[in-house]
């Protein structure tokens, strides 16, 4: 592992680090942010994914999540959203290929190869910093944006008793009916799509559930709501009579602005659970 770089943060630290990776065959870059409390002893860990287009980097400059997750006491890491570099497939929309790696293992070619996200981000990622870091293993919490909302629900429901909490903004709930989540699924996972809905949150909500708190907000201006699909999540919550809270946020958009409003009701949120 590489020390790309690393900041003072809010009486902690901002650490950047890159590794080879196994899972997708390139050398994948991520971003912790550690407590003060963690030069004294292991702290829980909180899982941010970010959405389309973006890297490790977006979500740990522009949430704020660093001064409320010190306040907390609780690292959080910021995994990138694919693999990159040269001889990775990619694709000139902005929604496929490198930056939408869409938290799954494709199965098909070209891009089975690298872009195995579900396997680096929940067996390959967290061998490493638990094995690096002053990490506390069975205090994880995970949340995520747009894409990475869908990723963090997913996994959440898909290992019971791992996470002690999931959130999300503007998760992209239903993709198995959505155009952000039909052209990558038939991309990665091919054209049956009995194989989707393993990562489908509506899905797996109906099917599984989570066993712990959620919490869900949306804006109710965001650009994308009728890709996002909230309304296939909140019924299949219902139909499951799963507890949790899906929140539209009035005017509020897709962007950044968005989350940064948010986010510290959400690491309040995590910590609850962590803590409790």
């Amino acid at each position: 592992m590489k020390t790309i770089s690393e900041n003072r943060a809010f009486g902690g630290v901002q650490g950047v680090y890159s590794h080879p990776s196994e899972a997708t065959g390139t050398e994948m870059t991520f971003g912790l942010f550690l407590p003060e409390g963690a030069e004294d002893g292991r702290v829980p860990l909180l899982w941010y994914l970010s959405g389309l287009t973006c890297t490790h980097e977006n979500a740990m400059v522009k949430s704020g999540v660093q001064r409320w997750a010190a306040e907390a006491g609780i690292a959080v890491v910021f995994p990138d959203t694919s693999p990159r570099g040269e001889g990775v497939p990619d694709n000139p929309a902005y929604d496929l290929g490198q930056g939408a790696g869409f938290y799954v293992n494709a199965t098909q070619a070209p891009w089975n190869t690298h872009f195995r996200m579900w396997d680096y981000v929940t067996d390959e990622l967290p061998r490493l910093l638990f094995n690096t870091f002053p990490l506390a293993e069975p205090a994880q919490a995970i949340t995520g944006h747009s894409m990475g909302g869908h990723g963090a629900l997913t996994i959440a429901m898909s290992f019971p008793g791992r996470f002690r909490s999931v959130s999300a903004f503007a998760p992209i709930c239903n993709p198995t009916a959505s155009e952000w989540g039909r052209k990558q699924f038939t991309a990665y996972l091919g054209a049956d799509e009995t194989q989707w809905a393993a990562y489908d949150a509506s899905s797996l909500m109906k099917k599984r559930g989570f066993d712990g708190p959620i919490l869900i907000d949306q804006g109710t201006s965001d650009q994308f709501l009728d890709l996002l699909k909230p309304e296939s999540l909140a019924t299949s919550m219902s139909e499951r009579r799963q507890s949790g809270s899906c929140r539209m946020q009035k005017g509020y958009d897709h962007s950044y602005f968005f989350v940064s409003t948010f986010i510290e009701e959400h690491v309040a949120f995590h910590a609850a659970a962590l803590f409790a």
